[in-house]
């Protein structure tokens, strides 16, 4: 682990801001780099006065929306004929595949902003975004939203931390269990709010 890190490092170093875009498209799309692998490395450079903050957290925001995109295109053309044609063979019927969609399009901004502070659920929460045809705006916002709050906490990290991986993993573990319950106090109060939103609506 400790060679991966100074590899990032050193990659980061050398690439520059591209180099933070490029790898947190990866992160975002079909090639999961670990964002804690990539972020952190930055804000040390950051520190070490290599780099500006402001530019790292954009470049990691808008990398991953890139990357973001990349499923939400290939998902919206390919995934929606092949899961209707082959989604009979693990038992998703186009009438499940319906009501997931449905879903989706009702409950498609608080699902993409919390995927994207989820790990393992941040690279595959733009595929039923995609299928579903989410709007554009609402994707962008709740993605750049979630990823920026995410990019921004990591950076941070690094910034204070240094290159220290040991204590980048224990203190990634940590804000992750913070993000985990903040999550599910904003799905909490959403669910709550749903009824009222249905009765104003009524």
């Amino acid at each position: 682990m400790h060679e991966i890190i100074n590899w990032l490092v050193a990659t980061v170093g050398a690439m520059g801001y591209p180099g933070i875009f490029i790898l947190m498209a990866m992160e975002s799309s079909v090639i999961p780099i670990p964002s804690e692998l990539v972020m952190p490395p930055a804000g040390y450079l950051v520190q070490a006065g290599k780099m500006e903050m402001w530019a790292v957290i954009l470049c990691g925001t808008f990398g991953s929306l890139f990357g973001a995109y990349l499923n939400y295109f290939a998902s919206q053309y390919l995934g929606r004929p092949l899961l209707i044609k082959y989604g009979k063979y693990v038992w998703i019927t186009e009438e499940k595949f319906a009501k997931v969609e449905t879903f989706f399009l009702r409950h498609g901004e608080i699902s993409t902003f919390i995927g994207r502070l989820l790990p393992v659920v941040r690279h595959l929460i733009s595929l039923p975004a995609g299928l579903s045809g989410m709007n554009h705006l609402k994707f962008s916002l709740y993605t750049l939203l979630g990823a920026g709050i995410w990019v921004t906490v990591l950076s941070w990290l690094g910034y204070f931390i240094g290159s220290n991986q040991d204590l980048i993993f224990a203190y990634s573990h940590q804000i992750l269990y913070g993000v985990l319950g903040l999550s599910a106090l904003i799905i909490i109060v959403y669910i709550k709010l749903q009824p009222k939103k249905e009765d104003e609506r009524g």
